[in-house]
């Protein structure tokens, strides 16, 4: 009796070994379609949940692209390719270019890992870190919380700053800039770098329309300012009229100072501006010279024309290396993704 009774048990055994197997294969195949590579970035993994999380942030942007296309459900052509698709590949080229940044800064030294779990492992630290400070009763500027996608874009453009001040400042490194080249950018673009240094100096008619003017009051004015060769002849003949001097320099963000350059920036030397009309009055402006103080304006903006050649060489240096990056797809785990997945 006795044996018969342990084949039984060792057949249960088995049995029971088979099914926990089973479990174990279809829960491991399950766990790596949830959250295993679908991508590679120059060897750097890039994961179905990565994917999704890129997914919905771009969700908005290509469901109004569709929407002026006439076209939103994820099973709609969008050309040749499913709104699905579509999103699939836009959330991979960002990410391609995002990644290429993040290992970028892992490189430089400015992060420890590019990896999306990192980032979610970061995200949840920086969120405690300012529970905590709220509870001891410190001040945390910013956000008390940071959603993933909040945070995200906090940490790449913090990040993106970063790399462009630690490779700007190295003498051999793909940033660099020199005085000359930022000689080279004002000398090219003297007008706009100028604005601010330029000196105005000007006459200001101003001609009061007198009571019951007739309707062509302004039409004749102007045409006797058109025939005179200075404002100064016309101040002596129109009654009422104030003629001032006064010099202005370039710039400044006021009103008042905006609509004056609007006039004097168009003008030459001797030129009489065309009527500026007002409440009961009609204004006229000639400039009478301009000065430029090149070593000033040279020197108040060389600091932001090397960030902007900075910026602009960073820009190309950062799209070579994702034009060189070398992407791999595997196709059938990113078109097993469904419209429920994205909107989870």
């Amino acid at each position: 009796m006795s044996r018969p009774s342990r084949r039984r048990r060792a057949v249960v055994l088995v049995a029971g070994v088979v099914t926990a197997l089973a479990a174990l294969v279809v829960t491991g195949v399950m766990l790596t379609h949830r959250s295993g590579e679908v991508a590679s970035i120059d060897g750097h993994a890039v994961t179905r949940d990565e994917l999704l999380f890129h997914m919905r942030r771009l969700a908005p942007q290509v469901q109004n692209e569709l929407r002026l296309q006439g076209g939103t459900a994820g099973t709609t052509k969008a050309g040749d390719r499913t709104a699905l698709q579509r999103l699939a590949a836009r959330a991979l080229d960002e990410i391609r270019r995002d990644k290429t940044t993040l290992v970028l800064a892992k490189e430089e030294g400015l992060i420890g890992s590019a990896d999306h779990a990192d980032f979610l492992a970061e995200l949840a630290g920086e969120n405690e870190r300012r529970a905590d400070a709220i509870a001891r009763g410190e001040v945390v500027y910013g956000l008390v919380e940071f959603s993933p996608e909040e945070y995200y874009s906090h940490r790449l453009t913090e990040l993106t700053t970063a790399l462009k001040q630690r490779l700007g400042k190295r003498a051999d490194g793909p940033l660099r800039v020199t005085d000359a080249d930022v000689r080279r950018a004002f000398d090219a673009d003297r007008d706009a770098w100028s604005a601010n240094a330029t000196t105005y100096t000007y006459a200001k008619l101003v001609v009061p329309v007198p009571d019951g003017a007739p309707q062509d009051y302004a039409a004749g004015l102007q045409r006797r300012v058109a025939a005179a060769d200075r404002l100064a002849e016309v101040a002596d003949r129109e009654p009422g009229a104030e003629l001032t001097t006064a010099t202005h320099r370039g710039g400044g963000s006021a009103v008042h100072d905006q609509d004056l350059m609007a006039v004097l920036g168009k003008l030459a030397a001797g030129q009489i501006s065309a009527p500026v009309p007002g409440t009961g009055q009609i204004t006229y402006y000639e400039l009478n010279g301009k000065t430029v103080d090149e070593d000033a304006a040279f020197a108040e903006y060389s600091r932001r024309i090397r960030q902007s050649l900075i910026e602009e060489k960073f820009a190309q240096f950062l799209q070579r290396r994702v034009d060189n990056s070398d992407i791999k797809v595997d196709t059938a785990a990113v078109d097993a993704i469904n419209a429920e997945d994205v909107h989870q």
